[in-house]
């Protein structure tokens, strides 16, 4: 009998992982559930918010049921492969969720190992375990020596904030390997870290923790025993901390911003960037900007300079093919993109992003002022897939919307230039043999060196810079 409960449990319960929702991504913060325990949810429904390393990311629930169990609270870093929900898949067979019970207090004796279980019972988060649930593993050592790690981490933290880093008396700290990396990355020493996951492991919260100075004036509580599990998800520790009359903030270097950090150190360090400039009297493309804003044509889409730069770019790209390419360090080649996916560097409030158009080669205007659009709003909400920032060709940089003039930017990586579009003022201009006010700004194009020589990257950013003077080029030359 107990078999064939232990089996219904397990059949009646099932488990959705964290997904790999990039390109061989290892990690996803939850940066917002959309569910609670108790609600059901259907084949398709997004049930939480999840940020990668390339950008935020909606999780859908492939099959019916109603939420048993949140495994671990938002602003959680989760590995690729575990459990983050748990579905009640048969409702109302069997016994009832578990209802509400005070806070579970430590274990004060020993108990004996349980054989391993066939199913387990998941409980809701923040719940205690009823009597009849199967118990976890108890770690060797017993609750005297998590008692101990407790008064242990106390005094550590009170040596800390009296200026004395304290170590454990232990061998090995207990922590899992992707704690132990995060650990190296920031410059961790675990023995320094006070654990507070269950059995004394250090957690991640506890690793960011010793990376942000505790300031003396500002001592904070001394952490209590460590208890289940299931009460440490109800409040985890905040990322960062800023107390008041703090001279400095530390911030975790995570997600997009780590994303984008290592991406542009092995941008500038593989390849060798050359940048050109040119300043363009703008004028005409400025009229022509406001004509289309009044042509039905374009009714319904946004019209800026950005829209006729991208069109002036894609241009100058068909007159110079070669431009359009990657180098393949591994194999030694030069690749020729026969396509351009025209990248549209984005600001967003989680850091620089560069989605970017699918063919835009082959677009109208009025389909490639869609895309933009589209585009745009999709990055300011934070919506924008892993595949719509994968596989880009060229990529423009609107500095000019800062009031910056130009700049020097960086290769998108895999990229062979990024064009760089400064602020678009009014300026005195010869023109026509006279100095008059006219609409000016600068361009800057980046190129990898090693595919685009001078020549060629000079033709790109010349035909740009014509087009722009003079748009019925787009006619003439497209």
């Amino acid at each position: 009998m107990t078999t064939m409960t232990d089996t219904s449990n397990a059949a009646r319960f099932r488990e959705f992982k964290m997904p790999d929702v990039g390109e061989g991504l290892t990690e996803a913060e939850i940066l917002k559930w959309y569910v609670q325990p108790g609600d059901t949810v259907t084949d398709g429904q997004v049930v939480c918010e999840v940020e990668t390393a390339k950008a935020a990311v909606e999780l859908p629930i492939p099959f019916d049921g109603v939420v048993h169990e949140l495994r671990f609270p938002e602003g959680t870093t989760v590995d690729v492969g575990q459990v983050i929900i748990a579905v009640d898949v048969a409702p109302g067979s069997g016994d009832a969720a578990p209802a509400p019970a005070a806070e579970p207090a430590p274990v004060a004796q020993p108990e004996p190992e349980p054989e391993a279980p066939k199913g387990r019972q998941p409980v809701l988060v923040g719940y205690g375990v009823s009597e009849s649930s199967t118990k976890r593993r108890a770690r060797k050592g017993t609750a005297a020596a998590a008692s101990a790690a407790a008064s242990a981490a106390a005094t550590a933290i009170q040596s800390e904030m009296n200026g004395h880093a304290t170590v454990v008396p232990e061998s090995r700290p207990l922590a899992k390997p992707p704690v132990r990396k995060l650990a190296k990355d920031l410059g961790i020493d675990l023995a320094t870290v006070v654990p507070t996951g269950e059995g004394g492991i250090i957690t991640r919260e506890d690793v960011h923790a010793a990376a942000t100075p505790v300031p003396a004036q500002a001592p904070a509580p001394v952490a209590a025993a460590p208890v289940a599990a299931e009460a440490a998800l109800e409040a985890p520790a905040p990322a960062v901390v800023v107390s008041a009359g703090a001279r400095e903030t530390r911030i975790p270097v995570k997600g997009v911003r780590k994303a984008i950090a290592q991406a542009m150190v092995g941008s500038a360090f593989t390849a060798p960037h050359v940048t050109e400039f040119v300043t363009v009297d703008v004028t005409r493309t400025m009229k022509l900007v406001a004509e289309l804003k009044e042509d039905k044509d374009m009714a319904g889409v946004r019209v800026n300079p950005l829209l006729i730069i991208a069109k002036a770019l894609l241009v100058a790209i068909k007159r110079n093919p070669e431009v359009n390419a990657a180098w393949d360090e591994a194999n030694q080649e030069i690749v020729q993109k026969h396509y351009v996916n025209l990248g549209i560097a984005a600001a967003t409030p989680r850091g620089l992003i560069v989605p970017n158009i699918k063919d835009a080669h082959d677009k109208t205007l009025p389909q490639l002022a869609a895309a933009l659009s589209e585009l745009v709003s999709t990055a300011r909400d934070g919506k924008t897939s892993p595949a719509a920032m994968a596989g880009g060709t060229v990529t423009i940089t609107n500095v000019g919307v800062f009031g910056v003039d130009t700049g020097t930017p960086i290769l998108n990586p895999g990229e062979s230039a990024i064009l760089a579009v400064g602020a678009i003022k009014l300026q005195p201009w010869v023109h026509k043999s006279k100095v008059k006010p006219r609409q000016v700004t600068t361009l800057a194009l980046s190129f990898d060196h090693r595919l685009v020589d001078g020549e060629l990257g000079s033709k790109v950013l010349a035909d740009v810079a014509a087009i722009l003077e003079q748009p019925k080029r787009l006619i003439t030359w497209a």
